[in-house]
């Protein structure tokens, strides 16, 4: 059955919105690129604030570029959507003869529609197969597949890397156990009852024991954090004087390439003391303003639970 414009709103909430917009400071007349467009929540927000803004949406997932299409189809010609991942910014801009921008937003968080389908593997609520996949329709790696390849180490390295799991070892033991008797791991069911048995959680904690497997496998399959910095970068790139770059993450790992990396931007040097001279290109080309990262209010975090974990960040671009 078909969603209406409604049913989308309510699907899913776009995080920090009305902070976004504020430090976007939005012109009458401005070009903004949204390079995880979701739902469209920001981007709708964005060109409802005048109408001579336009917007670039770029999302890897094509059922979503269909319900922000629904969503922003009263915009017209003011929004052009590409499927294509967020590091391919530099490209998507190059293919529509654009140079620079007036601002870019993207919010890392996995949407509503991906979390809640029930066939994409995303979540443990639902007995699926293992994909996570931001690209369903790619040919890329599935996590399911992802475990059969990587060896008892490289999958415990992973899941304690991108997981902060402290019972990464346990778990991929028995991955691998399992993988051995001819069992492999291939739906969402047979990983949590896997890890549940590996993780011994205590009745009080919030989470349930395999939250933190399941983000360890979407950061790998989509490979998240190896393409962060690279999109900061040619994001700055690509603003006009005086344009600004918005970057929610949702968990400590983004969070910290996101402020090393503007940082870096904004001159500070990482090089050890003892270095004759700076290798590591600090360059002062955008000024960071937000000197502590903003998260949502109390009232959000009651409306919305996933937006508990928020980051926003924002840098200028200097002349």
């Amino acid at each position: 059955m078909k969603k209406s414009t409604e049913q989308i709103d309510n699907l899913h909430r776009s995080v920090l919105l009305t902070e976004v917009i504020q430090f976007l400071d939005i012109k009458e007349d401005g070009l903004y690129v949204d390079a995880t467009l979701g739902l469209g929540g920001h981007a709708n927000e964005i060109l409802s604030a005048g109408n001579r803004i336009r917007l670039i949406g770029i999302d890897q997932d094509l059922d979503a570029i269909s319900h922000a299409r629904k969503r922003m189809d009263r915009f017209g010609s003011r929004v052009e959507i590409f499927h294509r991942s967020f590091s391919e910014i530099s490209a998507v801009l190059k293919q529509s003869k654009i140079d620079s921008v007036d601002g870019i937003i993207a919010d890392l968080g996995v949407s509503s529609i991906q979390f809640d389908s029930p066939g994409r593997g995303f979540s443990f609520r639902f007995d699926a197969p293992l994909d996570m996949r931001m690209n369903a329709d790619s040919d890329d790696e599935t996590a399911a597949e992802l475990l059969k390849r990587l060896s008892q180490e490289e999958i415990a390295n992973l899941i304690y890397q991108y997981g902060e799991e402290k019972f990464s070892r346990r778990i991929a033991r028995r991955i691998v156990e399992k993988r051995d008797q001819n069992e492999p791991v291939e739906t969402t069911a047979d990983l949590t009852r896997l890890v549940e048995k590996a993780v011994k959680r205590k009745r009080t904690d919030k989470i349930h024991p395999a939250t933190k497997t399941f983000q360890a496998l979407r950061i790998a399959v989509n490979r998240e954090l190896e393409i962060l910095e690279g999109f900061i970068r040619d994001s700055v790139d690509l603003l006009k004087p005086g344009g600004r770059l918005a970057v929610i993450t949702f968990h400590s790992l983004e969070d910290r390439i996101v402020k090393r990396t503007l940082q870096n931007l904004s001159g500070k040097c990482f090089c050890p003391p003892k270095f004759p001279q700076c290798v590591c290109g600090a360059i002062k080309t955008v000024e960071i303003l937000t000197r502590k990262p903003i998260v949502p209010g109390k009232p959000e975090q009651e409306t919305n639970p996933r937006s508990r974990s928020a980051k926003l960040r924002v840098c200028t671009k200097l002349n």
